[in-house]
């Protein structure tokens, strides 16, 4: 099956930006009304704690992802992260779709289609992973903590709602670790990735998060 270019650019830049992502693509919409912070148990509190104190302490991680759409298309490929800000999907197949977060804004390049789009990192999702100082109990809504067969989810949206869309984040038991997450955009549509062979490692090259337009400039295109 051949991805839809509206979905697959969907995670990242929630929305469809993070994380990326709807979402990984065009913002989503707004909700109407403010978030509202579920009243949290001691023992949700806790994954909460395990969760900040897990990812506060991942600076740069590789791997590779499984990306699946509303639609049930599946996506794979490569996953490089190093934080603060940084990120690096680069799709296999056809598309050869290459999303990278250099810690401002969320570029995209569509290799089949010829098409480059760029987002603010700020107004996805994704940037509550991606973020210098973590803090899932200042800045973000938490609305919801539930627990998995191997782990456990946080559900979460900017207090501020300048991050457009939902993200939920799982986690897997001792020891804790990210396995994956979910965008939502507005309209309940949702783009699920997982995380495989997920690690933690060093000596990223830098170059992997610079994405500039690799387009031709046409002719008499101002500079």
């Amino acid at each position: 099956m051949t991805d839809h270019p509206t979905t697959r650019r969907a995670l990242i830049a929630a929305a469809g930006a993070s994380l990326a992502a709807a979402s990984f693509g065009a913002p989503v919409f707004a909700q109407s009304g403010a978030p509202k912070a579920a009243p949290l148990t001691p023992e949700q509190r806790g994954l909460v704690d395990k969760a900040t104190n897990y990812i506060q302490g991942l600076a740069s991680a590789k791997g590779r992802f499984i990306q699946t759409d509303q639609r049930g298309t599946v996506t794979q490929g490569d996953f490089y992260m190093q934080r603060p800000g940084r990120a690096r999907f680069a799709y296999e197949g056809p598309s050869g779709l290459l999303v990278v977060s250099n810690g401002n804004n969320v570029n995209i390049f569509d290799r089949r289609l010829k098409t480059f789009e760029s987002y603010p990192l700020s107004r996805t999702p994704l940037a509550l992973l991606l973020a210098r100082e973590v803090r899932l109990d200042r800045g973000v809504v938490i609305t919801d903590v539930r627990r998995l067969a191997d782990g456990f989810t946080i559900v979460a949206q900017d207090a501020k709602r300048q991050t457009l869309g939902r993200i939920s984040l799982d986690f897997s038991d001792g020891p804790v670790s990210l396995i994956g997450w979910t965008v939502s955009d507005v309209k309940g549509s949702q783009i699920r990735v997982r995380l495989v062979d997920f690690e933690k490692t060093g000596g990223l090259d830098p170059k992997l998060f610079v994405l500039t337009d690799p387009r031709p400039r046409r002719a008499g295109a101002k500079s």
